[in-house]
C-alpha cells in the first residue's frame, strides 16, 4: 500500500519509572477508568497539560514585565507589580 501523504513521524517513547503518592495514583486510575483509557495515557496528558501551563505562565510573566517597562502610568505600574509579585510569590 502506498500513501500519497507522508506519515507523521512520532517520537520514540522513553520508559520512565515514577513513584506516585497513593492518593494521586487512585485519582489517575479513576480518571483512566472514567475515560476508558490507560493510566499511562492519563499520566502523559496530565504531564503535557502541566508543561503547557508552565510555559503559558512564563510567557504571561514576560509579557507583564514588558508592559511594566513600557508604561509610565504609576497606577498601571503598581497593578502590574502586584500581579508579578502574586505570580512569583503566590498570594
Amino acid at each position: 500500500m502506498v500513501y500519497a501523504a507522508r506519515m507523521a513521524i512520532t517520537e520514540k517513547p522513553v520508559r520512565q519509572s515514577v513513584t506516585l503518592p497513593a492518593r494521586v495514583a487512585r485519582r489517575v486510575r479513576a480518571l483512566a477508568k472514567n475515560g476508558k483509557t490507560s493510566t499511562n495515557r492519563v499520566l502523559v496528558e496530565l504531564i503535557e497539560t502541566g508543561i503547557e501551563s508552565k510555559e503559558s505562565e512564563k510567557s504571561k510573566f514576560f509579557e507583564l514585565a514588558d508592559q511594566l517597562s513600557a508604561t509610565s502610568d504609576p497606577v498601571e505600574r503598581k497593578r502590574i507589580k502586584k500581579t508579578l509579585a502574586r505570580m512569583t510569590f503566590g498570594e
